[in-house]
C-alpha cells in the first residue's frame, strides 16, 4: 500500500521519516517512523541493511525513534531503523483502551485468533510480512535481503520470537529487557489469554521464546543473542520478565548474552546509554 511521509526530520546526518499506510492485517491506517542513514540519503542507489525495533507496552513508533538514540551508531554503520507502531489503533473494539497491557499499545507481536481481537490484531504478520513489504517497495534504497530485529520488553518478547519462528529472515537478534517466558508471567498470562484463549496452551508456546528456544538447532544455526536488563529494573523484579528461564532453556544453543546493569531501570534512558551495542551487535551480521 502507498506510504504517506507527513514529517522529515534531519537526525545525525540521516533523515528520521514519520510515515503512514493503510494496513490491510490490521485493519486501519498504521503510523512508523523510518530512519534513513546519510549513506542512503546523499546515494538513492546506495542500498542500506534494516534493523526493525520493536517497541514496548504503551508505546508508538515515536518513542524508540525519539528516545532510544539508536540513529546514532545506525548513521555511522549506515543502517536504517525501522520503528512501527505496538498495535492497530481505533478498531472500536470494546475495551481495546481499557487498559494499558492489553489491546491499544499492546498487541504482543502475535496474530490474535480469539473474537473479536481476530478481527484487527494481527500484530505477527504485520510485522513479519505487510510492513517490510511496504517498506522495500516505497524505499528502493533499504535492502530487504539483510533485515535484523531487536526490541524492548513487550518488544524484546516480540524480537525473539519472530526471530526464533523465523530462523533465516532475520540475521541477528538482542533484546532490552525482554519478556523472555510470557506464559509465566502476568502481563503475558494477560495477553495470550485474551488474543488466543486460556484453552490454546500450544498457541502460547508458539510465541514464547523460553518455549521456542528449546526447538533450536543450536549445531546449524549457533544463536547470538544479546539481552541487557537493569538491577534496578521494577519489572524485572515483580517477576514479569524472568530473563533467566530463557538463558537457561538455550543452554547448549550457542552464545546468549545476559547483561546485567548496575542501578539501570526499564526506561529509555537504559536503552540510550547501550544503544550503540546493540546496533553495533546487529551490524556484524548486517555488514558482515
Amino acid at each position: 500500500m502507498a506510504v504517506t511521509t507527513k514529517t522529515t526530520i534531519a537526525s545525525f546526518g540521516g533523515k528520521l521519516l514519520k510515515c503512514a499506510h493503510n494496513a490491510s492485517t490490521t485493519n486501519c491506517e498504521m503510523a512508523f517512523n523510518l530512519y534513513l542513514p546519510p549513506q542512503a540519503t546523499t546515494n538513492s542507489l546506495h542500498k542500506v541493511p534494516l534493523l526493525i525495533y520493536l517497541a514496548g507496552l504503551t508505546c508508538t513508533g515515536d518513542n524508540g525513534a525519539e528516545k532510544g538514540f539508536f540513529q546514532h551508531a545506525a548513521s555511522q554503520k549506515g543502517i536504517a531503523v525501522l520503528y512501527p507502531d505496538t498495535s492497530p489503533r481505533g478498531l472500536k473494539i470494546p475495551g481495546e483502551d481499557d487498559s494499558y497491557d492489553f489491546g491499544s499499545g499492546a498487541g504482543f507481536y502475535v496474530d490474535a485468533i480469539k473474537d473479536p481481537w481476530s478481527k484487527g490484531y494481527k500484530m505477527y504478520s504485520y510485522i513479519t510480512s505487510e510492513l517490510p513489504q511496504t517498506v522495500f517497495s516505497a524505499f528502493e534504497q533499504v535492502d530487504g535481503s539483510r533485515v535484523s530485529i531487536f526490541g524492548h520488553s513487550m518488544g524484546g518478547h516480540g524480537a525473539l520470537t519472530i526471530f526464533l519462528k523465523n530462523p533465516h529472515k532475520y540475521k541477528s537478534v538482542s533484546a532490552f529487557a525482554p519478556i523472555a517466558n510470557p506464559s509465566e508471567c502476568d502481563w503475558g498470562k494477560k495477553a495470550f489469554g485474551g488474543y488466543f484463549g486460556d484453552e490454546n496452551k500450544t498457541q502460547w508456546a508458539e510465541h514464547d521464546a523460553t518455549e521456542l528456544v528449546k526447538a533450536w538447532d543450536g549445531e546449524e544455526n549457533p544463536l547470538d543473542v544479546l539481552i541487557d536488563v537493569g538491577t534496578a529494573d521494577n519489572f524485572y523484579k515483580q517477576g514479569q520478565l524472568l530473563p533467566e528461564n530463557f538463558e537457561n532453556a538455550a543452554r547448549g544453543k550457542g552464545k546468549v548474552n545476559v547483561r546485567w546493569q548496575d542501578g539501570y531501570d526499564h526506561s529509555y534512558f537504559t536503552m540510550a546509554t547501550f544503544a550503540d551495542d546493540h546496533v553495533n551487535h546487529a551490524a556484524k551480521y548486517l555488514l558482515g
